[in-house]
Parts: C-alpha cells; sequence; structure tokens
C-alpha cells in the first residue's frame, strides 16, 4: 500500500512541475508527453481503498450479467466518479465548501449514493425471494454504475482545483481524462474476474439446475444485503 502511496505522490508532484510550466507559456506538445502517466496515476489511484471496488464486486456476484455489461457497469462507474470531482471543480468551486466535510471527501454525496445504493439492495433481496424476473437486471446495472460513482474522486478534485488556480483549466480537464481510463482499467479488471469467477462456480453446478437456482438467488440476496449493510453503515456514521 505504501509504494501505491508513494507512486501517486511522485506522479503528482510531476503533473505539478509540469502544470507550472505550461501555465508559464509551455506548449501542448509538453503537457501532452506527460498525459501517459495519467493513466498510470488512475490506475494505480484506483487500486487503493474507496472508488466502490466493493460494491461493484458485490453487485456483479449477485447479478446475471454478461462479462460485456459488467464492463460497462464499471465504466459507467469509472466515468461518473471521475466526471462529478470534475463538475464540482469546474462549475462551482464554493460548493467544495458545502459538499466536502473534509478534505478529498464528500459526505453528501456519499449519502445519495449510498442511500439509493441500498435501496438497490433491498430490491435485490425481494428479488431472491420472489425469483428473478427477465431483464431487470441488465437495466439496472448501468443505474448501479452510476449511483457509485456519484461520490467524487478526491485526487481528480485536487488535479482540477490546481489547474484551475493555475488558469490552465484545459489542462486539468485533459488529465482528469486520462485518470478516468485508469480508473477505467483497474475497475474493468474487477469486474471482469469477479464475472468470470460467478460463471466459473455456475458452470460447476449447471447439471443440477434446482441447485443453480438456488445458488443463484443466494448469492443475489447475500449481495444486496450487503448493498444495503454498506449503506446503512455510511448514513449512521454519518
Amino acid at each position: 500500500m505504501q509504494g501505491l502511496v508513494d507512486i501517486q505522490r511522485d506522479i503528482y508532484l510531476t503533473f505539478a512541475d509540469t502544470i507550472r510550466a505550461f501555465a508559464a507559456g509551455g506548449g501542448w506538445f509538453e503537457l501532452a508527453t506527460f498525459l501517459p502517466m495519467a493513466i498510470i496515476f488512475g490506475a494505480v489511484h484506483a487500486l487503493t481503498p474507496g472508488h466502490s471496488k466493493a460494491v461493484l464486486a458485490t453487485y456483479l456476484a449477485g447479478s446475471s450479467l454478461s462479462v460485456a455489461r459488467g464492463l460497462m457497469v464499471s465504466l459507467t462507474l469509472s466515468f461518473t466518479h471521475v466526471l462529478m470531482a470534475v463538475i464540482i471543480a469546474v462549475l462551482s468551486l464554493p460548493l467544495v465548501s458545502i459538499a466536502m466535510g473534509s478534505v478529498g471527501r464528500a459526505p453528501a454525496m456519499e449519502n445519495v449514493s449510498r442511500g439509493l445504493l441500498g435501496l438497490i439492495g433491498l430490491w435485490m433481496i425481494w428479488r431472491a425471494f420472489r425469483g428473478h424476473l427477465d431483464g431487470i437486471g441488465k437495466n439496472r446495472g448501468a443505474l448501479v454504475g452510476f449511483l457509485a460513482g456519484l461520490i467524487p474522486c478526491p485526487l481528480t478534485l485536487f488535479v482540477m482545483i490546481f489547474a484551475i488556480h493555475r488558469g490552465v483549466t484545459e489542462a486539468g480537464l485533459a488529465f482528469a481524462a486520462m485518470m478516468m481510463l485508469g480508473v477505467a482499467t483497474t475497475l474493468s479488471v474487477v469486474a471482469g474476474a469477479t464475472i468470470i469467477f460467478r460463471q466459473g462456480i455456475a458452470t460447476l453446478i449447471a447439471s443440477r439446475p434446482l441447485l443453480l437456482d438456488r445458488t443463484g438467488r443466494i448469492v443475489e440476496g447475500l449481495a444486496g444485503l450487503i448493498l444495503f449493510l454498506i449503506a446503512f453503515r455510511t448514513l449512521v456514521s454519518t
């Protein structure tokens, strides 16, 4: 974990120097040569605690989504996660002092995100008892990704604020876009691994359809319960 923190610190310090040079009249070529590092920055940052990895893996473990649709959920989560930070920084910096109770956190966004995910968790528990309804899980996947991503990415927020204060918002936007690709890479690996593992378990018991149905309903019920407990813990602790 300390190694991940060190990598992020080194990249961020280099980013700060690059932004200062860009603001002082440096060209886009110099900035563009550094932007690929933002992908690594985002991917490494997403490996650290947070970023709704547990929510993503829990939901996909209890759903019946394919790998392709699971990747779409992870992409939606990544895009929303980074975009929320960009919106707060670009459109209304005063919101930082209102929505954020401490540096790097947004309690208001966390409450909205976790509260709605808690409702989805209850819905999954209800479906586990009643049985699956065709098509509902597919439509719900993108919504879960959006809700889980409502919590803004703190490092993206820091990057954007730094760039805005230097008067080079466009450079911050370019870096944030590359960061989103890195975050999406890590979350997509989590999503793909979860679904492949779930499908492997399903294949092992495919010869026993009744057992498969019951196991699927149990897993979905447990996933829903975990989502609800995550939401409940977040709301109670704020």
